[in-house]
């Protein structure tokens, strides 16, 4: 168990920087999961803190111990792979007894690190099994207890669960959360999948183009966002943007929308608006922060014509039209409309966005 500190980090492939000198400090025990799109870095960075890639610049700690120049199985690291790498001609127990061999431990200590981590996983009736015989769950249960049986500083997982189906990555998920409370260790883990990152995650970092954009509590990236990607990135379904522009309307402030719909800022934001009226913004706001018709403050009702409609049993989807621009709201199921109808809806303004048209950067976070 170790505090693991990323300092400048740089990673190129001749004139291409694919990880672009980011600085980040993971707490002893933490779980921080790494997310974004492909070819954002996120991969390159774990590989970069398992060894496995050479470190162009910057630095990599583990517990305070400067690792840039050891070799993988020097660093005291497990770390759990996409494509399980089992040895298929071996059994399950071989399989995990494997590296604890390698180490020339006493063969009862072994079997005790072998027996505990075979119960903790739920695979001590598959041990004599070989992994053609697993299933794809089962197989990573196995890959994961390998991992659990070295006591390592560090788990890094690399997008473990991308070749399981959706029920069995929801049940994985579930079991790797479980066992690092179980086990608290330091945890890294890379996936493109923001909803894996936000059920699983301490701390999310938010990678994009070799940057970190954010990096911080799941609710926190979901409910204050810094910059139109991560908003953009963290929810399901995306978040709506429309462009528009800031203008005073009294002593307050409205969004007007490219079709020139306004909606009036809540007193509460103005002075943070303020300094931004006549520029282009790009306004967000979340489906589940559309709902028909509510007549609290804060919310600002408008009709428009539903195009498309989409049940989920719980909630249902509704598409419409702002200019040119297509928008999703989540609404109740037991209220919504039909599609080609037209539907009276609202906008809660205390949960808008407005982000930079530039750069992007939220208009909200100094």
């Amino acid at each position: 168990m170790a505090r693991l500190q990323l300092k400048s980090l740089v990673k190129s492939y001749g004139l291409y920087e694919a990880v672009r000198g980011i600085d980040l400090d993971i707490e002893d025990n933490e779980f921080v999961v790494f997310v974004g799109p492909s070819g954002c870095g996120k991969s390159t960075t774990l590989r970069m803190i398992a060894g496995l890639e050479h470190i162009t610049d910057g630095e990599i700690r583990i517990a305070d111990q400067v690792v840039n120049r050891l070799g993988p199985g020097k660093r005291d690291i497990a770390m759990v792979f996409q494509n399980y790498a089992l040895y298929p001609h071996m059994s399950v127990r071989e399989n995990i007894s494997f590296c604890l061999e390698q180490q020339k431990l006493a063969k009862p200590e072994i079997a005790s690190r072998i027996e505990l981590a075979a119960e903790t996983l739920h695979i001590t009736d598959l041990l004599d099994r070989r992994p053609g015989q697993l299933s794809g769950g089962q197989r990573q249960r196995v890959a994961m207890g390998r991992a659990i049986v070295r006591n390592p500083k560090v788990f890094l997982f690399d997008e473990p669960l991308s070749n399981l189906d959706a029920k069995l990555r929801v049940q994985m998920r579930t079991e790797i959360k479980r066992l690092h409370q179980l086990l608290p260790t330091t945890t890294v883990y890379v996936t493109h999948d923001q909803i894996e990152a936000m059920t699983m995650a301490d701390r999310v970092v938010v990678m994009n183009g070799g940057l970190i954009e954010q990096a911080g509590p799941p609710q926190e990236l979901y409910y204050n966002p810094a910059s139109q990607f991560v908003a953009g990135f963290i929810g399901s379904p995306s978040m709506n943007f429309v462009d528009a522009v800031l203008v005073e309307r009294g002593e307050g402030l409205v969004v007007k929308l490219v079709d020139g719909t306004e909606l009036a800022v809540p007193t509460d934001r103005v002075a943070t608006f303020a300094p931004h009226v006549g520029k282009p913004v790009v306004f967000g706001i979340r489906p589940e922060s559309i709902s028909t018709r509510q007549l609290r403050p804060g919310f600002v009702d408008f009709n428009v014509g539903v195009d498309l409609v989409e049940p989920l049993g719980a909630a249902t989807m509704i598409y419409f039209n702002i200019g040119s621009t297509v928008l999703c709201a989540t609404v109740d199921p037991e209220t919504g409309p039909r599609a080609g109808s037209a539907a009276a809806l609202s906008f809660n303004m205390n949960r808008m966005h407005l982000f930079d048209k530039t750069s992007g950067r939220s208009l909200a976070v100094p």
